[in-house]
């Protein structure tokens, strides 16, 4: 190489080396990143699976039709031929057949969380056995084709919750939320129609209206959907208050509302459908809804009271069975049963293969031979089981990186190397890149604020979380490099419901909220030595001032209030100087919303919180326990202005932080092994009449081959 050329070679290597540098600890222009936290979220490891609903139920029978690495759920068995649906994907390079002596393959349709955004994926699964339903080992390694259906989102930056969805001749019917309606606490959720071949999208849902849950009739023509209508959110996070409206698949017209009270619909034909709602007797139960020509509706009570059944299941022409989610009272698990709708009772499935595990929304194939349903994989099957860390979410907004991290509550050291986190009960400290993760404080606790100016000292609430002003909760410094067991300092001595410290930027003073006057306010300690150095009074009032943050400038604290209307359980986001002065409220939730957990970004520039703003996306029944199932990340400028919906999902998304440095978008694994530890909805384990036995014509539980 000629010493010019050699020269310049070098030149671009080092400037290479200079981008490289910049972008792990620059925030490129006006971006940076942010971490938070989605309840439950990173033990999902969900897959779809499959048993057929005529064999005894068993592990050697039961199928996992998705990849084993992402997170796979809410499926659908299409009837659209495979040879249709693969004509009209649009990247055909990454198709590659069998061969035409290749067996019908096992079609699926379902929501994927992969790459960092939702979408919707077709596979179509081509086994070495064809139509043996019997033998695992002849299904257990298939020719798997896999493509996106929605291809052209991530090309267009488009970032939404998908869910629901379903083939429909050439057209995708989906749930998606990448219209914004304008007002706040309402569901960006709605009904589109996408051809596959043209990616043409059409709304299905009228303009202002959410929708939830869609199901196409077996001729296509019609759609049911779950829906308030012009009413709206009302605020639920238990069982919605929809009714079931009904349109034409084409083009959204023709909308009548045939049920009063009900969610989840599916059809067996075009004029029978099934759904759920909570009876009088408080069980939720499957109904079956029928429109005779020139009759009213009629609606008759299909599964019995003494378990709750949800999220009903069926195949076109299949008046004889349905399947179902069940919560029994002997059983923690969420179930998957078969119900008999001429015998009226119970085949249980799943209990029978995982009975620990929780299976969620069944859904049948349309010959009625396969039910489908999703879990969690766990370590089975050779499936992929490593935790993540931070998982790369997709931004929408450029140069902005969002991450979800294991753990609540989470927070950057000063030089961003470090993140403390809490896991109930107890603090954490784990390096950036997943290593060296120790527990540095025993006690439940709840938040963190690394000092800015002292090494190694995070700040956290020692008691429990979501207390009265009088419970025992106080601020605690903790020095998280020093190994003996005194590690931490108390700094309130109250404890009077004293939580979120948060350091001024100098690390001399500490804003929190207490409630040692019978209100929960903002008060200033020294950072130090704590209140029994000083201690000053911020805001006074029978309010509650909450989850402050002080700005990297110390001109502005960020809290959460219910100022406006003490006592309604509404919050909303506001600003006061540390002296006190200058109060105004940044961001108007609506009627009983809520914006918690307020952080600077590290310029001062942007705060990013936690908000029902954009209300509920999924019927909270459908997904594993969230206590809000409606928390979104956004962002906004301090003017109130630029309001920034970033994350989308049906999840519960809470606790956001600005890392000091900006971090590329991939995910950092840890040690960590998935555990499937997430919860079942509480409200299901309420089991009204405990002591109810199944008598009449309702029928028990039907034993599989003697399994118990």
């Amino acid at each position: 190489m000629k010493p010019q050329s050699l020269c310049i070679f070098f030149l671009l290597h080092f400037f290479a080396l200079l981008c490289t540098a910049a972008s792990e600890h620059e925030a490129p222009g006006t971006g940076g990143t942010i971490v938070f936290t989605t309840l439950g979220r990173s033990n999902y490891a969900w897959d779809i699976y499959t048993l057929p609903t005529s064999d005894p139920p068993s592990p050697s029978n039961e199928l996992r039709v998705t990849d084993g690495e992402s997170v796979n759920f809410n499926g659908h068995f299409p009837s659209t031929s495979p040879s249709s649906v693969l004509s009209l994907l649009h990247n055909r390079s990454l198709i590659r057949t069998p061969g035409p002596q290749a067996p019908p393959p096992l079609q699926l349709v379902y929501v994927t969380e992969r790459n960092g955004m939702p979408n919707i994926y077709y596979d179509a699964l081509y086994y070495g056995a064809p139509g043996s339903t019997r033998s695992r080992s002849a299904l257990e390694v298939p020719v798997r084709l896999q493509a996106p259906l929605l291809g052209l989102e991530e090309s267009k930056n488009r970032v939404s919750m998908k869910d629901r969805p379903s083939l429909s001749g050439e057209n995708l019917i989906y749930v998606s939320t990448h219209e914004d309606p304008g007002e706040p606490r309402t569901s960006w959720a709605a009904v589109y129609s996408t051809h596959l071949g043209t990616g043409l999208t059409r709304r299905l849902t009228p303009s202002g209206i959410a929708d939830f849950s869609p199901a196409v009739s077996p001729s296509g023509v019609w759609t049911a959907v779950a829906s308030y209508g012009k009413e709206g959110w009302g605020g639920e996070v238990e069982e919605l208050s929809t009714d079931i409206y009904v349109f034409l698949t084409r083009d959204g017209t023709h909308r009548v509302k045939v049920v009063e009270h009900g969610g989840w619909p599916c059809w067996v034909d075009d004029s029978t459908l099934y759904f759920h709602r909570r009876s009088e007797d408080q069980w939720i139960s499957v109904y079956k809804a029928t429109f005779p020509k020139d009759k009213p509706v009629s609606i008759q009570r299909v599964t019995p009271p003494g378990l709750h059944a949800f999220t009903p299941a069926t195949s076109p022409g299949n008046h004889k069975f349905v399947a179902v989610a069940t919560r029994r009272p002997n059983s923690s698990f969420r179930h998957i049963e078969l119900f008999d709708t001429v015998k009226n009772e119970f085949t249980e499935l799943t209990r029978h293969v995982s009975p620990t595990t929780h299976h969620l929304n069944p859904f049948i194939s349309p010959d009625s031979a396969r039910v489908g349903y999703h879990k969690c994989r766990g370590e089975s099957n050779g499936a992929k089981a490593t935790q993540l860390l931070l998982e790369n979410v997709k931004s929408p907004v450029p140069n902005l990186s969002l991450f979800r991290m294991y753990g609540s509550f989470p927070s950057f050291s000063p030089a961003g190397d470090r993140i403390a986190y809490v896991d109930f009960p107890g603090v954490y400290v784990v390096n950036r890149d997943g290593s060296n993760l120790r527990q540095v404080f025993h006690l439940n606790a709840f938040g963190s604020a690394w000092d800015p100016v002292r090494k190694g000292i995070v700040y956290t609430s020692a008691g429990p979380e979501f207390s009265s002003v009088s419970t025992e909760v106080d601020i605690v410094s903790i020095n998280v490099d020093d190994v003996e067991q005194s590690n931490y300092r108390r700094l309130t001595i109250d404890g009077k419901n004293n939580a979120f410290p948060s350091p001024s930027p100098d690390g001399k003073r500490i804003v929190f909220r207490s409630g040692r006057s019978g209100h929960k306010n903002l008060y200033i300690m020294d950072a130090i030595e704590g209140e029994t150095s000083w201690i000053e009074r911020l805001t006074d009032g029978p309010w509650t001032d909450t989850m402050c943050n002080w700005s990297p400038d110390g001109d502005w604290i960020a809290f959460s209030s219910d100022r406006h209307d003490p006592g309604s359980g509404s919050f909303e986001l506001y600003m006061i100087h540390p002296n006190g002065t200058g109060l105004r409220r940044l961001l108007r939730s609506g009627s009983s919303g809520r914006v918690n957990h307020p952080s600077f970004r590290p310029d001062g520039k942007l705060l990013v919180f936690t908000t029902d703003y954009g209300g509920i996306s999924a019927e909270p029944i459908s997904n594993p326990h969230h206590y809000q199932p409606y928390g979104e990340i956004f962002t906004m400028k301090l003017d109130g202005s630029d309001l920034k919906r970033l994350t989308h999902n049906s999840y519960e998304d809470g606790t956001p932080t600005w890392a000091p440095l900006y971090i590329n978008p991939v995910d950092v694994e840890w040690p960590r092994k998935g555990e499937c530890a997430f919860e079942d909805c509480h409200w299901l384990n309420e089991m009204p009449g405990r002591g109810i036995k199944l008598v009449g014509p309702w029928g028990l539980a039907k034993p599989q081959c003697g399994v118990f």
